[in-house]
């Protein structure tokens, strides 16, 4: 992870940051693993309350050159800045970039009977909708690439690290184990 670059979204009067970040991850999601294998992270250096304007791709220099020439932003070029290939600041820390699921109250419910935990009227009784954690995360919203359907990503930044730890990142450049530079 000695490299990265920066897609950041430019304001436009006809979509929000929000829509346009949404946009340009879901591209890279599509791409991620046919040109990073699990090698690429992301992370969101302006992320609040939402993940911000700037999607910040890390890796090694081969495989983000690889990813910049494939022409997977197409589309977007005039909403979006990419800014060039550049080295990882010297001074920095590292943080886990992760998802996070809520189980929602169907899927705990649907578990319950499929395990013979309980019966389908039991697992109404006992599971109800309100018992469904909400998540205060930022997150991206893509479409399902299997069914159309919309999803959330909830995405939370871990705390500042000294020091990096290896793993894999997923399709989405998350990760549960692999820290990203950060600075």
């Amino acid at each position: 992870m000695d490299y990265y670059f920066e897609i950041r979204v430019l304001p436009d009067p006809e979509f929000t940051e929000t829509t346009l970040l949404n946009a340009a991850y879901s591209k890279l999601h599509r791409v991620l693993m046919d040109v990073g294998e699990g090698r690429l992270g992301v992370s969101f250096p302006n992320h609040d309350k939402t993940l911000g304007d700037t999607l910040r791709v890390h890796g090694l220099e081969q495989d983000l050159s690889s990813l910049r020439d494939q022409p997977w932003l197409k589309g977007l070029r005039d909403y979006t800045a990419v800014s060039p290939l550049a080295e990882v600041p010297a001074h920095r820390e590292y943080r886990l970039v992760s998802r996070v699921q809520a189980k929602s109250a169907h899927n705990k419910r649907k578990r319950s009977i499929t395990k013979g935990w309980l019966s389908e009227e039991e697992a109404f009784e006992q599971i109800s909708d309100d018992q469904q954690k909400q998540l205060t995360l930022p997150y991206a919203q893509l479409r399902s690439l299997s069914n159309g359907s919309l999803m959330r990503i909830y995405v939370k930044h871990g705390e500042l690290l000294d020091s990096p730890t290896k793993g894999k990142f997923s399709s989405y450049g998350l990760s549960k184990s692999a820290t990203v530079p950060w600075f």
